[in-house]
């Protein structure tokens, strides 16, 4: 069973609402087996009717807190339990929060680092070993934009991002020639409950150049198929990704602060 191939076992955290949800569209379409998780039981088998539905999906829906500090070892333990083998590994889950750093919780911003950080790279070191020794499957990282560059106002987020992109990155060159891939997908602003958990709605960061979480997840899957390290849906985000080469990181740094600081 080859990367592109349907009928492949695909784990996908934070499934139940936004980027995760329209990913979980797509593998199902292509025909592959889902297994979803996320902490809002409810969401995940309300999505895994319409997969079924849609699509004769075959969909397992487990329910896994990632923030506990054993979150992905249980998940990982329960998904075994069921007799699932992961072909594909979706780290989606993720959040932000809008704030000064020393303002925000400081348990909320280590909840973050376990989410976006530490969550992603267990799960990755569970899985990608025996996709490794399968020689097939792969890994897609849903990164950020904000990976590009520092933010303030929302430090511990961007910070998050960059990890997982270099993560990314460093994982597609040393799984490359085995057979497996590893993507991060980059998406800018885009209008899921993201912005409304991280309390960023009201910027103008997320009124200029969004990318629905339906596009955003295309541009996913489409890239993650063909290989590639990296995907920016869009063409504004990608000319701002690019534009970090080119300008002093004090320029990015100050006109991140700027869009990001809060109206409230």
């Amino acid at each position: 069973m080859g990367l592109f191939e349907n009928n492949r076992t695909v784990l996908v955290t934070g499934a139940s609402s936004g980027i995760g949800a329209e990913l979980a569209r797509l593998f199902a379409a292509n025909g592959d087996r889902l297994v979803l998780t996320a902490r809002r039981e409810d969401r995940l088998k309300a999505l895994a009717d319409e997969l079924w539905t849609r699509h004769a999906a075959q969909v397992d829906v487990v329910v896994a807190d990632l923030a506990a500090p054993e979150g992905p070892r249980e998940l990982a333990i329960e998904v075994g339990r069921r007799g699932h083998v992961v072909d594909v590994l979706v780290n989606n889950a993720g959040f932000g929060s809008l704030g000064p750093f020393v303002k925000q919780p400081l348990d909320r911003q280590l909840a973050m680092v376990a989410v976006n950080v530490a969550a992603p790279t267990a799960l990755t070191g569970m899985y990608l070993p025996g996709m490794l020794a399968r020689g097939r499957g792969g890994v897609l990282n849903v990164a950020s934009l904000a990976a590009f560059q520092a933010g303030p106002e929302m430090a511990v987020y961007y910070a998050t991002k960059a990890y997982l992109l270099s993560f990314s990155e460093a994982l597609f060159e040393e799984s490359r020639r085995q057979g497996v891939t590893v993507t991060a997908l980059c998406p800018g602003p885009s209008p899921t409950e993201f912005g409304e958990v991280a309390g960023a709605n009201n910027l103008r960061l997320f009124k200029t150049g969004v990318v629905s979480a339906a596009d955003v997840a295309k541009a996913g899957f489409d890239g993650f198929q063909a290989r590639k390290a990296i995907v920016i849906p869009g063409a504004l985000p990608k000319a701002a990704a690019l534009s970090t080469r080119f300008v002093s990181r004090g320029f990015t740094r100050r006109l991140a602060h700027e869009l990001q600081r809060s109206k409230a």
